[in-house]
């Protein structure tokens, strides 16, 4: 994995603010997290993925495993056989958010503290809430290795991408130049498209089916 690509391509998307929905049109209409949907609103993120995981309704190995998150991390914390029990809480969010300095927190499952996670309004994104907790006490078994072995193929070297639609993740075989030249193009066809209907009022079947931007005459005058 070429980790300057992957900072180019992290780059990119902050700076020009590429949307969840871009990204996964640059993915082929996929990529998305489903069922995790964004605490606060208006919030924005992308970032290196660090995988973490949390089970049988205990969070021990999670705190274990957060303490060496790094600044600018997405930390997508994943629970096993957990009952829809909060995962963590206030502290927790603080900690990786604050002191950690995470860019953001995705959680397919639940959290507590509600009411703390939203007044700080830290940009998380979630399955839910609830006021009941994991357990913090050390399982005797392990968690299964398959288990940890495909999430870690799945997530390793990733980016994760996170606003008011949700969270995309880019797989580690799409970070590359190819993926970059998508998402400047679908930059650009963005900007093209809302040309031609903010100002020359064009209909959108015209727009976005026929491309009638693509004819030379058309592509000269919106030029």
């Amino acid at each position: 994995m070429d980790g300057t690509m992957k900072d180019e391509i992290i780059d990119f998307i902050l700076r020009n603010r590429i949307s969840t929905t871009e990204v996964a049109d640059c993915l082929g209409k996929s990529g998305a997290i489903q069922g995790v949907k964004p605490l606060n609103r208006a919030k924005f993120a992308v970032g290196p993925v660090r995988w973490i995981y949390a089970y049988n309704e205990s969070n021990w190995e999670m705190h274990d495993q957060i303490r060496n998150i790094e600044k600018g991390e997405v930390v997508l914390v994943e629970p096993f056989d957990c009952n829809e029990r909060a995962i963590f809480g206030s502290l927790v969010a603080k900690y990786l958010l604050l002191y950690r300095q995470a860019a953001a927190i995705v959680v397919l499952g639940h959290l507590r503290d509600a009411h703390t996670l939203i007044k700080e309004n830290y940009p998380i994104w979630l399955h839910g809430v609830t006021p009941i907790g994991c357990y913090n006490t050390m399982n005797r078994t392990k968690l299964d290795g398959k288990i940890i072995h495909n999430r870690m193929e799945k997530y390793h070297e990733s980016i994760a991408v996170c606003d008011d639609s949700g969270v995309v993740v880019i797989p580690p075989n799409n970070i590359n130049n190819e993926f970059l030249e998508k998402l400047n193009f679908i930059e650009e066809q963005e900007d093209i498209w809302f040309d031609c209907i903010d100002r020359r009022k064009w209909n959108t079947y015209d727009t976005v089916c026929l491309k009638k931007y693509l004819d030379r005459s058309e592509r000269d005058q919106i030029l």
